[in-house]
């Protein structure tokens, strides 16, 4: 197999002509704020998803603090949120005035562990935030029958897990409310951009109040009605129409993803010292990046951009950033596993030459015959 391209990225987000053309519509038509065609983007993705409604925002973090506002969760609660996720899952938490309460994780998925979860519930507790790493799948049943059996609310991070399934269902669409997001390391993206899903009516009307200054429905900017405080958070038409031509490139996109996933499992097999993270894309899920546990991670990786191959080092616990510092020891899994994960490349324009290339490199690295 050869190969065309010099680089091989981590990931590489693409538009093309159909963004343009729908960019110059909004243009032409003079209003580029928050207006049709991010409603037309909205009902898409509610549809695709198969929740009642979808509210776009600024950001995926900016969908997470609207969802817990409009949650009722503010000062005084506490939230739990998993040791290993981005740091906007935690500071989603802050902004809305609680407390984020740190857990580890499961050692096989890196995702919120389900018994951790219940062993940190207070009196405080309001919320849990489970956040589908890489779109695999959070043990949802376990966490919603906690849930409901201590009367929290559960609020998905969605973030990496546009269209991935569990049991047919679309992650972010099982609790009260889910987020996703439009970040360009996403499979489809509007530059920055988020949505918040749901099925209740009464929280869609609260949210629609809370990113548009308190009004219920689109304003005009003059003697409108605010009963409700409220910020401004609207995802514009311009974004909107980048988003809209994206969905129409979904599915080709996500079928290319789970390919890459399935090549390198097949390429890496037999790496004693390798392991990659389980989907199961015959189920459903989408692995937004193909996650990797390796003890000679940074040595790899250093190896690997020698080649001009590059990859993503996972985040470091939240427990070790200074705003939520604590100690290693409560976190027994979070903490050495961290270290050792890495995202190979994992962008939907990659051919099967490239992560054919991919796989030979990391064998070489590991002294193992070529494919």
């Amino acid at each position: 197999m050869s190969r065309t391209s010099k680089n091989i990225d981590w990931w590489e987000p693409q538009v093309g002509e159909e963004e343009r053309e729908l960019l110059n519509q909004v243009l032409d038509s003079n209003f580029l704020n928050d207006g049709e065609y991010t409603t037309q983007f909205e009902q898409k993705l509610a549809k695709l998803l198969g929740c009642k409604h979808a509210v776009a925002v600024t950001s995926g973090t900016s969908a997470l603090f609207l969802a817990l506002v409009a949650n009722g969760i503010g000062h005084g609660d506490e939230v739990i949120v998993p040791d290993i996720t981005f740091i906007a899952t935690a500071n989603a938490v802050s902004m809305a005035g609680a407390k984020p309460v740190l857990v580890d994780v499961d050692p096989h998925t890196l995702n919120l562990s389900p018994a951790e979860f219940l062993k940190a519930i207070t009196p405080k507790t309001k919320a849990v935030i489970p956040v589908h790493i890489s779109g695999r799948p959070v043990d949802m049943p376990a966490v919603l029958e906690i849930a409901k059996n201590h009367g929290l609310h559960v609020i998905e991070d969605a973030a990496e897990a546009l269209l991935s399934k569990l049991k047919n269902k679309s992650l972010g669409t099982f609790g009260q409310a889910g987020i996703l997001s439009f970040s360009p390391n996403k499979t489809i993206t509007t530059g920055q951009g988020g949505a918040i899903l749901m099925d209740d009516d009464s929280l869609e009307v609260r949210l629609r109040e809370l990113k548009d200054q308190g009004r219920p429905v689109r304003g005009t900017g003059g003697n409108d009605t605010h009963d409700q405080i409220g910020y401004n958070f609207k995802l514009t038409n311009l974004q909107a129409a980048i988003g809209i031509a994206q969905l129409d490139k979904l599915a080709t996109r996500t079928s290319r993803m789970q390919q890459n996933y399935l090549m390198y499992v097949e390429g890496l097999k037999d790496l004693e010292e390798l392991t990659l993270l389980p989907f199961q894309v015959d189920k459903g899920e989408i692995p937004q990046w193909v996650d990797a546990l390796t003890p000679r991670r940074d040595e790899l990786v250093e190896y690997l951009q020698g080649c001009d191959i590059f990859c993503r080092s996972f985040w470091f616990p939240l427990h070790a950033h200074k705003p939520y510092r604590l100690p290693d020891d409560r976190f027994p899994n979070s903490t050495p596993l961290s270290a050792k994960a890495f995202w190979l490349p994992s962008s939907f324009s990659l051919s099967d030459a490239d992560t054919e290339h991919v796989c030979n490199q990391i064998r070489k690295f590991f002294g193992k015959n070529q494919l």
